[in-house]
């Protein structure tokens, strides 16, 4: 299993509707490719210096090659999706490889 992890910073002016369209739009898109299947949404609670909101969006997917498939099939027209935001949001993106889940009792 893998992790697809998207961490943004999003500027205040635009927050309200950056966030509606992440959860009503853009995520249900990602799911909607077949290539993950959980999306996790979770906000950063750490005061970041250059204001904003922080979030981390994980995607879950069964493999590298699934991701790698995503990254050719669909990436580029997801990303374009956020033109609104422009200039608004910084993000970067990380992989990661699940090595162990665990769960209390």
């Amino acid at each position: 299993m893998h992790i697809y992890n998207v961490t943004i910073n999003i500027e205040e002016d635009i927050h309200d509707h950056w966030l509606q369209w992440m959860k009503e739009k853009h995520i249900p898109e990602m799911l909607a490719t077949g290539k993950f299947t959980a999306a996790k949404m979770c906000r950063v609670l750490v005061e970041e210096e250059m204001g904003g909101f922080t979030y981390a969006v994980q995607y879950t997917t069964d493999s590298k090659e699934t991701l790698e498939k995503y990254y050719r099939e669909d990436a580029e027209r997801l990303r374009a999706q956020s033109k609104p935001f422009e200039g608004k949001f910084v993000a970067f993106r990380t992989e990661l490889q699940i090595i162990s889940e665990h769960e209390s009792r």
